[in-house]
């Protein structure tokens, strides 16, 4: 498997799993119906591990455009490699969304809510303050970017035998897993915490092109885009800076 296929099959699972729990907790009918934000948050966690466990021995499982823009800024990424990356990213994305729709096709029939609907493919603001809604983001990413920049690979030199190591395996994704799950706690409540454009632009550009009745929201699409962005910068830069 190439990186370019890791990253696409990652980021698939990532969004079938993270935003299949929107809609098991939003759509009409469902059996998770109205089970609340923890669960959300919980679910969306553990899509991370599921992405990252299949990614990450091949491709590093940045599974987010915003991981790769910081880590090529800091000199830990190839520049070249970024567009290839943020594409199979987007395109991952956008199937991971075509599942959801397909596993509850007939609970989205059901529901009359346009707004949950669009929830269960991209993100939305609780208060709707342009300026407020690119801070959050901003914020949370920067909170993303900077912590993964401080995770460690565990693992055990043997000093008979200096390239034998021993590490945590597929336990090693559960840091960002539990990281990622602080954050929707703690700071996703105000956007829904994106933190990642390919995550809410693929699923967007999927609900557009599907039949589901309802706007796509647009006019809002840039904040997690360009607030991710900000946050991924600034979170460089200070890493940077404290080395």
């Amino acid at each position: 498997m190439t990186p370019f296929i890791a990253e696409i099959l990652g980021t698939m699972l990532m969004i079938l799993l993270g935003n299949g729990v929107v809609a098991n907790v939003v759509l009409k009918g469902t059996k998770g119906n109205n089970s609340g934000w923890i669960v959300i948050s919980t679910a969306w966690a553990f899509a991370v591990f599921v992405g990252v466990t299949v990614a990450g021995p091949i491709s590093g499982a940045h599974l987010n455009p915003i991981v790769t823009l910081g880590l090529a800024l800091i000199g830990k990424f190839a520049w070249n490699q970024v567009p290839t990356y943020v594409i199979a990213q987007l395109i991952g994305a956008m199937l991971g969304a075509f599942l959801v729709w397909l596993s509850h096709k007939d609970h989205f029939a059901a529901t009359e809510d346009e707004a949950g609907k669009l929830a269960c493919f991209s993100t939305g603001p609780a208060i709707r303050k342009a300026s407020s809604n690119l801070i959050s983001e901003i914020i949370a990413t920067f909170v993303l970017i900077f912590v993964i920049f401080y995770i460690s690979g565990p693992e055990l030199t043997i000093s008979s035998d200096a390239g034998a190591t021993i590490g945590l395996g597929t336990m090693g994704a559960l840091p960002v897993s539990i990281l990622v799950w602080t954050i929707g706690l703690s700071l996703g409540g105000t956007t829904g915490y994106a933190i990642n454009p390919a995550r809410d632009l693929g699923p967007r550009i999927m609900h557009a092109l599907l039949p589901i009745k309802g706007s796509s929201d647009w006019g809002y699409a840039w904040i997690p885009i360009v607030g991710p962005i900000i946050g991924s910068s600034l979170a460089a830069a200070l890493y940077l800076v404290l080395l």
